[in-house]
């Protein structure tokens, strides 16, 4: 058995501490054979709990799930820590001078009168750090692992900042009858449906940025209203003490349409 100390409350010190004796020749051969690569899903899968913990309200449940987040940076630095790459005081060190440059605003000269004009110096000051050019090479920038409908509305973004968008959300609603019609086209005629699907979902994110509204957030709310109206479906089913798998679609979509006329 090996030595931790036991407390009452720990720290990040001790979750430091307490990484780098699990991935010792003492400690869990599964977290000593890790990666950066073979826990880089984990990291991602972390940080969308979390995303549900602060939607869920939840402290304790955010707590949690932070913590998870947490561990995982903590994970990274002692993988690299052990090649005498880097170590989170390396990660503590970067992302303290980042804030310190990008926040001119607070320990600089520069005044900024809301939050709008704080987030335009951190942005210019990003893009000159990034020694971006060009519209284009910003756009490069976003992340490719990034969910896709996010990924299209900050490439849409950059586009919008030097004009090139609809003067208001008319034409991004124009944009989705016409990508319709094109994907419509492309069934009949044999053509890419792929892409012209991919047209479509591009062209619905521009809808909802014209509104504000997040476009992750509202495919994710259209899918938790699907599931709880099959849900109701599947219960009137049983009550008619009928399977689905031995229903039309017909007879399905005729409960489903009973479903959604409820509130």
């Amino acid at each position: 058995m090996v030595d931790f100390e036991n407390k009452l409350r720990y720290d990040v010190s001790d979750l430091r501490d307490l990484m780098r004796l699990l991935r010792s020749p003492d400690g869990c051969p599964w977290d000593a054979e890790q990666t950066h690569e073979s826990i880089r899903r984990n990291l991602l899968e972390e940080a969308y709990e979390a995303a549900e913990a602060i939607d869920s309200g939840d402290t304790e449940h955010l707590i949690e799930e932070l913590g998870d987040v947490l561990m995982q940076v903590v994970f990274h630095a002692d993988i690299a820590q052990s090649s005498q790459r880097f170590d989170l005081d390396s990660i503590a060190d970067a992302t303290c001078k980042k804030l310190i440059r990008r926040h001119p605003h607070v320990f600089g000269d520069v005044k900024a009168k809301d939050g709008s004009e704080s987030l335009l110096f951190w942005e210019d000051i990003k893009r000159a750090e990034k020694q971006h050019e060009s519209v284009s090479e910003a756009m490069s920038d976003v992340a490719a692992s990034l969910p896709a409908l996010w990924r299209a509305e900050k490439i849409q973004k950059k586009a919008a900042k030097v004009g090139f968008d609809w003067p208001d959300y008319n034409g991004s609603i124009d944009a989705i009858h016409a990508e319709t019609a094109e994907l419509i086209s492309a069934i009949e005629s044999g053509g890419d449906i792929e892409e012209e699907l991919g047209d479509l979902l591009f062209s619905a994110v521009n809808a909802a940025r014209f509104f504000e509204i997040d476009p992750e957030k509202a495919l994710g709310r259209a899918s938790e209203k699907f599931m709880l109206r099959f849900s109701k479906l599947e219960k009137m089913a049983h009550a008619q003490e009928r399977n689905l798998s031995d229903m039309t679609l017909d007879e399905m979509e005729a409960l489903y349409q009973k479903v959604k006329l409820e509130r």
